[in-house]
């Protein structure tokens, strides 16, 4: 154990899930849905006019400055977070070492650097996704024609699609290109624990799409899959020991992985679809791939470490735009050093 001082990342995800979420569920959605972003006057308390000031910075950065200037913006911001925020980048160093243990130091030096900008970038991003219009995004859309023609096809026939995808930095923009491109659908969701940002992440999300549902609400997912929408699911972060099984991923062969894409695919009639977007030179490239074959199987610890490899896949074609932030590694098998020792 380090004798530096611990990190604090944040409260816990038990006193998050006692705070109150100002949502309105209509549609027959579910308890943990939302399909309406709910505004209060609290909200105007002058404890939230800083908020409402960032807001409103990254409402006129991204809709008045040119996109070239706004990625630029974001390698700026890229490079004060790797300067400042010192228990991210902690994180993000433990993530690499434990993810790409053969990489030498050079390399892994200059995948950190670029993963500090593509999540400075992610920001404004963020605000193109909540506040652009669908002409000015779907100018900067890409997507192979054969790709688009298989899934618009399914989702013209309303087949039960569970979207499997990751924590890219361009995850908003991807839900935003899918709901245009292919078919509204829904998205499953923390919910914040601050009013004004929840209010506006619920906002923005719902701009192309129908609904957003907590992602400890495994019933309302079922209930929008059986209604034929499609639904956005990301299972690549670290939910806990109590849903999850032990499984590799990159270079961790014990990687604590939440079995919903395979419980989720036990639906009658679900289809597992990979999809995820790429930002490159000339914009943003939606891949929709073909959906998985003979998937669910028996056995879910099977299945998770078939979609965790897919997830590998996916990532190494642009890991700077993955988000290497968060504590992928958390969880460790009872007896086993934690992984982010300086973190409490």
């Amino acid at each position: 154990m380090s004798d530096k001082k611990k990190i604090q990342l944040h409260t816990s995800y038990e006193k998050r899930a006692k705070s109150h979420r100002n949502t309105i569920s209509r549609n027959g959605w579910g308890k943990g849905a939302t399909s309406q972003a709910k505004f209060e006057l609290r909200m105007l308390h002058p404890v939230f006019w800083g908020s409402w000031a960032a807001i409103i910075a990254l409402y006129l950065c991204v809709t008045l400055l040119p996109y070239r200037a706004i990625l630029g913006l974001g390698r700026t911001v890229g490079h004060l977070m790797q300067r400042f925020m010192k228990s991210r980048a902690y994180v993000l160093e433990r993530n690499m070492d434990l993810a790409f243990p053969d990489m030498d130091r050079a390399k892994k030096d200059k995948l950190i650097h670029d993963i500090f900008e593509n999540s400075g970038m992610a920001l404004f991003e963020t605000g193109i996704a909540w506040f652009w219009s669908d002409k000015r995004l779907l100018k900067l859309a890409h997507i192979d024609e054969n790709e688009q023609k298989k899934a618009c096809q399914l989702a013209a026939a309303n087949t039960r699609t569970l979207v499997f995808t990751c924590h890219f930095v361009t995850l908003e923009i991807m839900a935003r290109l899918y709901a245009l491109l292919i078919k509204p659908g829904v998205g499953v969701y923390r919910a914040s624990d601050h009013p004004v940002w929840e209010y506006i992440q619920v906002r923005g999300r719902l701009r192309s799409n129908l609904a957003l549902i907590d992602r400890s609400d495994p019933r309302s997912m079922i209930k929008a899959l059986m209604q034929g929408y499609p639904i956005w699911y990301a299972p690549d972060q670290d939910y806990g020991i109590k849903a999850s099984v032990f499984v590799p991923f990159f270079g961790v062969d014990k990687a604590a992985t939440v079995t919903g894409t395979h419980d989720l695919a036990k639906v009658k009639g679900v289809i597992v679809q990979p999809a995820f977007t790429i930002r490159k030179a000339d914009g943003y490239h939606l891949y929709v791939k073909d959906a998985l074959e003979n998937f669910p199987g028996e056995d879910e610890v099977f299945d998770t470490a078939r979609c965790n490899k897919i997830l590998e896949d996916i990532i190494s074609m642009a890991p700077e735009q993955y988000l290497w932030m968060h504590r992928r590694f958390k969880t460790a098998p009872e007896g086993e050093m934690p992984r982010y020792p300086d973190i409490s």
